[in-house]
Formats: structure tokens, C-alpha cells, sequence
């Protein structure tokens, strides 16, 4: 049979991760931390920050690490906005903060785009921090009801369906 690739690489590893024991709430939570995470508009970051979270939260490492892996397109795609958006914010000239001029000063001078970037970064983290508590505090409570159609609570972890 063969599977569309979201599925197989998206889906079918959360239905495994459930029927390991993984209770429907830590499912959820680690998702939500996971996406979250994942478009801190630090790149290079997010996977520090997921595992952080994974060992603090007590959450399944590799299943935070896939939901991160997954969502990278994402990250990128935030990145400008969450920079325009922090410059607006603090009253900054947001310049010309496209992914393509933010990539050509690097290419140029990295260490002129440290110390254009370092203010704008730091703008951008508090949008996506402040947006970020919100963003997973409302996939939690989304989550969690599906991922318990998936495995209902009857099912103890570990248990195996008759």
C-alpha cells in the first residue's frame, strides 16, 4: 500500500508514539511545545530549546524533536514577520527585513548582520514569546480532546487493546 508521505512521516509516527504509552495530555503537550518551539525566531535554536523542554516537561525527546523537524518550513516563513513585527512593536525601523537581504548580509558580513540583527532578534523573541504562551496554550486545549478520540482514556498506558 502506498501511504501519502504527511501521513507516513507526520502521522503514523504520533499513532505509534500513542500506543507506547504516551498519555493523549503529554501527546498534546509535546506538540504544542514542539510547533511553539519550533519558530523561535532564532535559527539554530530550536532544537536546544525542544529538548530543554522535553527534559524539563518530562516529554518524549524524539516525538518534540519530529514536531520541530516538521515545522521548520514554518520557522522560516515567521522569521521576517516576527522581526517586522518586534521593530513595529518597539517603535524601530524595520528597514528592509526580507529573507533575502537578511541572507545577502550575511553572506557579505557576518559580523555586521550580529550587530544589525542582535536588537531586531531580541524584539522578535519577546512577539514570539508573548504570542508563543497563547499559540500553545491554545493548541494544549485544542489537542488534547482529538488525541484522546485517538486513544481513548479507558486504555491505560502500556495496555494493549483487546
Amino acid at each position: 500500500m502506498n501511504t501519502p508521505w504527511l501521513r507516513r512521516r507526520a502521522l503514523d509516527p504520533f499513532v505509534t508514539l500513542l500506543k507506547q504509552g504516551l498519555s493523549p495530555e503529554k501527546l498534546a503537550l509535546t506538540i504544542a511545545l514542539g510547533i511553539t518551539l519550533g519558530v523561535t525566531p532564532v535559527l539554530g535554536s530550536t532544537g536546544l530549546l525542544c529538548t530543554l523542554a522535553a527534559l524539563a516537561f518530562r516529554l518524549n525527546l524524539p516525538a518534540i524533536q519530529l514536531v520541530n523537524w516538521l515545522v521548520y518550513p514554518l520557522q522560516l516563513a515567521l522569521l521576517v514577520p516576527l522581526l517586522r513585527a518586534g521593530a513595529h512593536l518597539f517603535g524601530r525601523d524595520s528597514g528592509d527585513f526580507s529573507l533575502s537581504a537578511i541572507l545577502q548580509l550575511i553572506r557579505t558580513d557576518a559580523l555586521r548582520a550580529i550587530a544589525v540583527l542582535w536588537t531586531a532578534t531580541l524584539h522578535a523573541l519577546l512577539v514570539w514569546l508573548a504570542a508563543g504562551l497563547v499559540a500553545t496554550g491554545l493548541l494544549y486545549v485544542a489537542l488534547v480532546p482529538v488525541l484522546k478520540r485517538v486513544r481513548p482514556e479507558s486504555q491505560n498506558p502500556g495496555e494493549t487493546p483487546a
